[in-house]
């Protein structure tokens, strides 16, 4: 019988270990008497809060698993999920994969499969992982694939189950670092079964080892994007019936003199261009022809094909425990994770583990539809990253090297970090604040190994795959979610010696020193995005510092999170391109052309955390709203498009920008336009890449009108919820009710909201609701209120480098001049005259009449220019009194000669006295 469970109180998610321990004493993980309506019911004592029974059974693995939309050439139209069976995190991903190759390795098209293999990625653009499928089969001679109808097939959390055509079934369920497969045999033909140990979706070797009822050995892989990463990852698989007959597999037939083999196979994954020298090899270098998208994995295996055969009619169960460290660690996971249980029990104590989790957000009402697409989404939002340790602590580091985590924690791996720093991770930290900690502490840990965050990590070693500097973002917005058991001070140390590290972070002297990535920047791909990335990354830095007492480096980082204006272009209103020497190149809005997989129509959005800067350079709020209508016109327009591409990372925020814009009834239209029709429960049911959860992450934030917009911070924007009651339950014991009673696919407008009973017209809750729980409860409409939200003074706050309420007054030099702004900057005897009262407003621009003081770095050149929110117009106001040009790295000094930019050397013609500094410093 299935175990049905209803969630009532906040917990750490259940591991499907410490269920079966339970079992063992004879007693069902969880227990319930007539369980409430599974579509989820209100307490009757506590009216707020939503309860659901059995949220798994809304779950439908096989979304992402087809194109839902076009391939525009950025990993493929679909989810590039898998539907097999695997835990909340899980090491083990055991799934079926189709000849037609997919990346996730399952092509929901392609009824034909050539195996089960133990390892996945759920949703990467890239192909990696793949390995030792086993592929049960009847009769005496291998085969490549066996043949299959959806009708017969079926999948939830931690089970998966498919009858071939030829009547042999398998099942498939999972602890965290051991799977368990049930194979049933029809009677009347040979029950045999292949295992590979060096088949992977990328080029692989392996070695294999075969005894009476058992096989073990390892496999090797790599090549994630083309880039040069491998792995090793161990495997013991144990079988409750001995063979028959046994042995390895040559030149289609089975040679038993051989209990042991080693050997390889070529890849089939495509690996399109994700690194900068990948891209530059596609631009540069000789034309290669493109390899079908959905190519066809050839039939024969590896020279490490094990093949052995039982009893006709057999009915067979093999355990199979996994290790990234050790043959040795592979026993012991599955001996503590699997012990005896039935493989039964092992399947409930799995859905027990997910409703665990799953059940930690609650939803109420709503169509059936709507909670499988929500469910789904969350479901997959869980998957990854993946535990890398064994049950000991021991795993293998960056640096090659075995090592062990402190008792009682858990080192993760596969952060595929350009994706998830946006809103997956806050998702995961939300539910679980205790893995989190722990996934925080492996980036730390990621980075002491290997001296440098890598972007993209999967197993023990790096990718370089994509741009910025998305680990420590990570491991910061962990830390402001609350999960804060880790090293942060470490983070933030080895963090700001990597912002100098090439590996981390290619371009850092120009970006340094110019306060952008010029066009041609060696090592970066797309300058102008990863211009955009560095900034996010130093502002997400910048408020851990601020978390943890470091004013200076928090001042610093935050200053250089304004490099954006430095790429901002008054003339058309566009973050841009430019070259080394200032000027702009030809630009074109909706070219890729300097961007990673986006356009500079896509891109110019992406400053999350100073919308308000952004929107005031490009002329207030008027214009801004009119840019978002027509960029929504289209929610995927691709990449070269000047619309919206929700298929893909660097549009995310961006349906989220109209609350700063005084127009938040825009952004609850546009969420729900997104949730409704790009994201469904169908396995067409996602339009991009699910980049390890990203996508779907945005897809459960958005059916909750909640958004975790600024990087490194957990103030959440507001659209409106999907449903009429959720309640999320953090696995610290913080709860948050969200409560919507006329909430559907088209009320979707806030007319009114209450903030823990006190009404309140901002479209933004601070981080108080995520931290110490709260009640949210909307009033919702078919029709926009013209009222609500519509105050600048509601708006989200923008975090900006100048003070947070303008200081003005006279700029004077240690001689006792007056800065004065008219008829040119200059130094004057003080007065009273309107030229030499200044104003340093929040924005970091210090203005007079005749606009605001603009710097060169070309001759040191000083002007009065009409503010337009650029580069050139920032100035740091150091607390020594220096006055800091930050894109010229030059201060303001006054000498014989007259004013001037110089070289910053603490000189007493550098010290300024400033009004009321106190305010801002």
């Amino acid at each position: 019988m299935r175990v049905r469970q209803i969630i009532t109180t906040a917990r750490a998610p259940l591991a499907v270990a410490a269920v079966l321990l339970a079992a063992g004493a004879g007693l069902p993980a969880t227990a319930a008497a007539d369980p409430p309506p599974a579509s989820g019911w209100r307490d009757p004592h506590d009216p707020d809060r939503t309860v659901v029974s059995d949220p798994a059974q809304y779950v439908n693995p096989f979304v992402g698993t087809k194109p839902g939309d076009t391939d525009f050439g950025n990993g493929g139209g679909g989810g590039n999920t898998f539907p097999g069976a695997t835990s909340p995190l899980g090491m083990v991903q055991w799934s079926p994969d189709t000849v037609t190759y997919q990346h996730g390795g399952y092509y929901y098209d392609d009824q034909r499969i050539r195996g089960f293999s133990l390892t996945h990625l759920s949703g990467a653009g890239c192909g990696d992982y793949g390995n030792i499928p086993f592929l049960p089969f009847l009769g005496d001679t291998p085969v490549g694939h066996e043949a299959f109808s959806h009708a017969h097939e079926s999948a939830e959390p931690d089970a998966y189950g498919v009858t071939f055509d030829n009547g042999l079934r398998t099942e498939l369920t999972t602890t965290q670092r051991s799977g368990a497969a049930r194979i049933s045999y029809p009677a009347g033909q040979a029950a045999s079964l292949t295992v590979d140990a060096g088949r992977a979706f990328n080029k692989a070797g392996g070695h294999v080892e075969i005894g009476t009822d058992t096989i073990s050995g390892y496999s090797d892989g790599g090549g994630f994007c083309g880039s040069g990463n491998r792995y090793r990852v161990y495997f013991t698989a144990r079988f409750d019936h001995p063979f028959t007959r046994s042995g390895v597999v040559r030149d289609g037939g089975l040679d038993t003199t051989r209990r042991s083999a080693t050997g390889g196979s070529d890849g089939i994954a495509p690996q399109p261009a994700r690194t900068a020298e990948a891209q530059s090899r596609l631009q540069h270098g000789p034309a290669r022809p493109d390899r079908p998208v959905h190519p066809d994995a050839p039939d024969e295996g590896s020279g490490a094909r094990a093949m052995v055969s039982f009893a006709p009619g057999s009915t067979v169960t093999v355990r199979v425990g996994l290790s990234f460290t050790s043959a040795a660690g592979a026993a012991a996971n599955l001996d503590a994770e699997q012990g005896g249980a039935a493989f039964d029990r092992i399947r409930e104590a799995g859905r027990a583990a997910w409703n665990g989790m799953l059940g930690r957000i609650a939803v109420g009402g709503g169509t059936e539809q709507q909670r499988r697409t929500f469910y789904s989404a969350l479901y997959h939002s869980l998957l990854h990253p993946s535990v890398l340790s064994d049950v000991d602590g021991r795993y293998p580091g960056m640096d090659g090297k075995v090592h062990r985590t402190e008792d009682g924690r858990v080192q993760y791996a596969d952060f595929s970090g350009w994706d998830v720093y946006r809103s997956q991770i806050q998702l995961l930290a939300l539910v679980a604040p205790d893995e989190a900690s722990d996934i925080a502490q492996s980036v730390v840990n990621q980075g002491a190994q290997g001296g440098y965050f890598d972007r993209w990590t999967l197993a023990n070693g790096g990718t370089g795959v994509m741009i910025g500097d998305p680990l420590p973002t990570i491991a910061s917005e962990i830390h402001a979610f609350g999960g804060t058991r880790f090293d942060a001070e470490a983070l933030l140390r080895q963090s700001l010696t990597g912002r100098h590290n090439d590996l981390e972070r290619p371009g850092h002297p120009a970006y340094d020193s110019k306060g952008y990535l010029p066009v041609g920047t060696n090592g970066e791909w797309g300058p102008a995005s990863g211009t955009l990335e560095y900034g996010s990354a130093d502002f997400a830095l910048s408020q851990l510092a601020d978390r943890l007492g470091d004013r200076t480096d928090h001042d610093a980082l935050l200053r250089a999170s304004a490099n954006w204006r430095n790429l901002f272009n008054p003339a058309n209103g566009y973050v841009q391109p430019r070259r080394a020497d200032g000027s702009w190149p030809k630009f074109d809005p909706s070219s890729g052309d300097q961007y990673a997989e986006g356009d500079g129509a896509q891109y110019t959005w992406m400053v999350p955390y100073n919308q308000r800067g952004l929107f005031d350079a490009m002329g207030g709020n008027a214009q801004v709203v009119d840019r978002l209508d027509f960029f929504f016109q289209k929610l995927n327009a691709g990449p070269t498009a000047p619309h919206a591409y929700l298929g893909n990372e660097p549009s995310l925020n961006t349906p989220w920008a109209y609350d700063y814009a005084g127009r938040p009834d825009r952004t609850a239209d546009v969420v729900r336009r997104a949730v409704t029709t790009v994201f469904s429960d169908t396995p067409q049911g996602e339009v991009g890449n699910d980049d390890l959860g990203e996508m779907s992450s945005w897809a459960v934030w958005g059916s909750l009108g909640l958004y975790p917009l600024v990087p490194g911070r957990a103030d959440l924007v507001l659209a409106s919820p999907l449903f009429p009651h959720t309640t999320i339950t953090r696995g610290n014991g913080v709860r948050i009710d969200l409560v919507a009673p006329q909430a559907s696919a088209d009320a979707r407008y806030v007319h009114g909201l209450t903030v823990n009973g006190v009404p309140s017209n901002r479209p933004w809750v601070d981080r108080s609701l995520v931290n110490h729980g709260g009640r949210l409860r909307f009033r919702l409409a078919d029709t926009a209120d013209p009222s609500w939200g519509r105050d600048a003074a509601d708006a989200p706050p923008s975090y900006d480098v100048g003070p947070d309420h303008p200081v003005a007054g006279t700029v004077t030099e240690p001689g006792g001049h007056c800065l004065t702004a008219a008829p040119a900057v200059r130094l004057a005897d003080c007065g009273s005259g309107a030229d030499q009262h200044w104003q340093l407003a929040g924005d970091g621009t210090v203005r007079s009449v005749g606009g605001c003081l603009t710097g060169t770095g070309t001759a040191g050149e000083l002007r009065m220019r009409g503010c337009d929110g650029t580069g050139e117009q920032q100035w740091w106001p150091r607390r020594d009194g220096a006055l800091v040009s930050p894109p010229t790295g030059r201060c303001l000094a006054a000498g014989a000669d007259g004013l001037r930019l110089a070289a910053c050397d603490g000189s007493s013609d550098q010290r300024w006295q400033l009004p009321d500094a106190a305010a801002w410093t």
